[in-house]
C-alpha cells in the first residue's frame, strides 16, 4: 500500500527556495510510489492565531482542534499521514510564523492523562521529515533541534535535509546537488 505523505510548505513565498526543495523532495517520494499531497499553510484561513489553550480538544476523542477553521482539516489529514513534512525557510533563527501557528494547534492531536504521566496520539510511530533552507548556515541545527524534540517527545521518527546557502529566491536552483539531494531524501523518506 502507497505511504501517505503530507507536506507542509511553511513558506509565504510562492516559488521561492522552500517550494522549489518541497517539489523535488515530492519528486523523489512520488517516483518510490508515495502519494503525496502538499499543503501551502500561508493560504489557511485562521479564526485564531495559534493555540488558544481552551484544552476543549483534550474532552473529546477526536484528534482535532474544535476552533473550525482551515486548520481542522489540516489536522486531520495530519493524523492520517504516514510521513509529516516540514519545509520552512529559517526566519530569525526558527520556523516560519505561518508554520508555527499550525504546530501550536498540533496540540490537539495528543490526549494526555495528567494522572500517569502519558499521553495518547495519532502521530506516534509516523515519520517526521524536516526540510530547512536558508541563506546562510547560522541556526539550522537549532530550528532541527526543535523539530527533533517534538519527533521525539511524538514518538516519532525524524529525519531532516538542512540547506544552508540557499540565499535568496530561488537561488537554490544555483546550489550544486541540492536537487538530486532533496530527490534522494524524498526516495528515502518513504
Amino acid at each position: 500500500m502507497a505511504k501517505k505523505i503530507l507536506i507542509l510548505n511553511g513558506s509565504p513565498k510562492k516559488g521561492g527556495n522552500t517550494e522549489i526543495l518541497a517539489g523535488w523532495f515530492a519528486e523523489g517520494a512520488r517516483s518510490a510510489g508515495a502519494k503525496v499531497e502538499t499543503v501551502r499553510v500561508a493560504s489557511l484561513k485562521y479564526k485564531v492565531s495559534g493555540c488558544t489553550s481552551c484544552r476543549t480538544c483534550q474532552k473529546i476523542k477526536e484528534y482535532v482542534c474544535v476552533i473550525k477553521d482551515d486548520a481542522q482539516a489540516i489536522l486531520r489529514k495530519m493524523a492520517k499521514a504516514d510521513v509529516i513534512v516540514f519545509a520552512t525557510p529559517l526566519y530569525f533563527y526558527g520556523p516560519s510564523a505561518q508554520l508555527k501557528v499550525l504546530i501550536d494547534r498540533m496540540f490537539s492531536l495528543y490526549k494526555w492523562d495528567n494522572t500517569t504521566d502519558t499521553f495518547e496520539s495519532p502521530m506516534r510511530g509516523k515519520k517526521m521529515a524536516l526540510l530547512l533552507s536558508a541563506y546562510e548556515d547560522i541556526g539550522l541545527k537549532n530550528v532541527e533541534k526543535m523539530f527533533r524534540i517534538i519527533a521525539d517527545y511524538s514518538e516519532m521518527k525524524f529525519v531532516s535535509l538542512l540547506v544552508p546557502d540557499a540565499r535568496e529566491s530561488g537561488d537554490i536552483l544555483k546550489l550544486k546537488g541540492a536537487r538530486e539531494k532533496a530527490i534522494s531524501f524524498g526516495k528515502r523518506s518513504v
